[in-house]
Parts: C-alpha cells; sequence; structure tokens
C-alpha cells in the first residue's frame, strides 16, 4: 500500500477533503466548525442524523466517503470501531485516517489496515463551541506533517496539545472527563456557584492540576490541560443554558471513564482519586 508522502499535506492547502464517519455531538461539531475551510463528506448508519446538512456533502455509504477523501475522521462508537474498519479497509489508498476514539490506540488500527498512516485526536466537550481541548499523538506511519495538519484542523475547535500515545488514557481522564467533574461540582454547590462562581472554577482548575501532575503531566502540561478545560465548560455552562446536570449526563456516559471518576467523588475522594479511577477504567477500555 502507498504511503502518501509528507509534502502532499501542503498545509497551504486549505480545500483538502475530509471524510467524517460518524455524525454524533463530536462528529458534527467538527464539521460544522470546519466546513467553511475543507470540503467535507459525511457519513452516519442513522440516516436522520445527516438530513438537511448545509455546505456538507452526505454519502450513501462509507466506501463513497473514503474514496473521495484525503483525510477521513473516524467518530464512532468504540464498540462500532472494528466492524467501520473493516468496511473502509479495501477502500484505502494514501488517505490518513484520524480517530477521536477513546481507548483505541493506533497500534489497534494499524493491525487491522496496514501500513496506514493514522493520528489520534481526543477533542472534549466544549469544542461544540469552538473551545475545545484537543490532544494529539501519531501512530507508527504517520509523518511531521500528517499530525501538523491534524493540529490545524482541530484548532478551528479549540486549543490543541501534541502528547506521546503513552500519555492518552491519562488525557482521557483529565481533558476527556475533566467537564464532567466541573458540571457536577457545580450541581453540587449551587448556592455557591450562585454567589461566586469564579471560586469554583478557581478550585476546580487546581485540583485538576494537581491530578493531571498525579497522572504523570508535567506542571506545564498539566495547567494547559487542566485551566484550559475548566474555563471552556464553564464557558460552555453560560453559552448553552443548560443545567450542569443535563451536561453532565451528556459527558458521561454508562460504564466510561467519566462515571468512574465521579462515582469516587461522590463517595468522598479527591480529585486525584477520581482522575486515578478514570485512568484505570481508560486502560480497561482500551484496545491495543
Amino acid at each position: 500500500m502507498k504511503v502518501r508522502q509528507q509534502e502532499k499535506f501542503n498545509m497551504r492547502d486549505k480545500k483538502k477533503t475530509i471524510g467524517i464517519i460518524g455524525y454524533g455531538f463530536m462528529g458534527s461539531a467538527i464539521a460544522e466548525r470546519v466546513k467553511r475551510r475543507y470540503h467535507i463528506f459525511a457519513f452516519d448508519k442513522e440516516r436522520e442524523k445527516v438530513s438537511n446538512l448545509i455546505n456538507i456533502t452526505v454519502t450513501d455509504d462509507i466506501a463513497g466517503l473514503v474514496e473521495q477523501s484525503d483525510a477521513v475522521i473516524l467518530a464512532v462508537k468504540p464498540q462500532d470501531f472494528s466492524g467501520v474498519l473493516n468496511e473502509i479497509k479495501n477502500h484505502l489508498n494514501s488517505q490518513l485516517i484520524i480517530s477521536i476514539a477513546a481507548g483505541i490506540t493506533s497500534g489497534y488500527i494499524e493491525k487491522s489496515l496496514g501500513a496506514i498512516r493514522v493520528v489520534r485526536a481526543m477533542p472534549n466537550m466544549p469544542a461544540r463551541i469552538g473551545k475545545g481541548m484537543t490532544c494529539l499523538c501519531k501512530g507508527r506511519f504517520a509523518t511531521t506533517g500528517d499530525l501538523e495538519f491534524a493540529e490545524k484542523l482541530f484548532k478551528y475547535v479549540g486549543q490543541t496539545i501534541i502528547l506521546t500515545e503513552e500519555m492518552m488514557d491519562a488525557a482521557t481522564a483529565i481533558s476527556g472527563s475533566g467537564p464532567g467533574y466541573y458540571f457536577d461540582l457545580v450541581e453540587s454547590n449551587q448556592d455557591v456557584y450562585k454567589k461566586n462562581p469564579r471560586k469554583l472554577l478557581k478550585d476546580l482548575n487546581c485540583s485538576l492540576t494537581d491530578a493531571a501532575r498525579s497522572l504523570g503531566f508535567s506542571r506545564k502540561e498539566g495547567m494547559f490541560l487542566a485551566i484550559g478545560t475548566g474555563n471552556a465548560s464553564d464557558y460552555l455552562l453560560n453559552k448553552t443554558r443548560l443545567s450542569p446536570g443535563e451536561l453532565k449526563k451528556q459527558v458521561a456516559s454508562k460504564g466510561g471513564t467519566t462515571q468512574a471518576a465521579l462515582e469516587v467523588l461522590h463517595k468522598g475522594g479527591s480529585l486525584v482519586d477520581a482522575a486515578e479511577a478514570a485512568l484505570k477504567r481508560a486502560k480497561e477500555l482500551s484496545r491495543k
């Protein structure tokens, strides 16, 4: 299989074609933020999710999307991932694969697809309003140019940070689950929040920085992840006007990392304890 050379992803070429498989919260958020800068193709097995889209081409099947794309974003749930990989593997030529599925390593994708260029990306909930925190790492066959392309792409949905793949599960526990910690904190302290919302945000940012340090991030990385996540979560809460409980439900999926962390918090554990529980759950869910 041919591997596309690095120079093919010229950063000045803004009209690359990007295919997005899966049009849930995150897939749709990415598409809407970048559709003016790239040609976007979208596919979702639930057809109503991709009906009446503006300036986005909806494909009838995954094969058609892949064959027309320079880069393919896999925005499907982890439980659907293997099936999607099987569907795309016979239609790849030189496309860059970008996976946003939690716990799915680049090695797992490469085992299924071969010597394909893979970048892992983990955006978080505030990406919906362009305030997300996206952690990025590249797989074995991806080039520096591929990583730069992905970094530029995800800067349209917020801030980015490049990590080693070994730290992606830890990032899931901090920036991925972080919005859930903040919404839970606000929900449990409504009186304090009404009187002094900045105090709760400061408390969260400090505690989340400590939690990030406990999971192996440097102080600089920990502060960047924690403060960026906390501030964006607060902005999302005010922007959407949804209750903290409603937003928490959206990020705390059943059996996921956020739920594992919240269970620890509700038993009186610290945020460091909660982040460690989230990391443990991330590793349990990981596919390598």
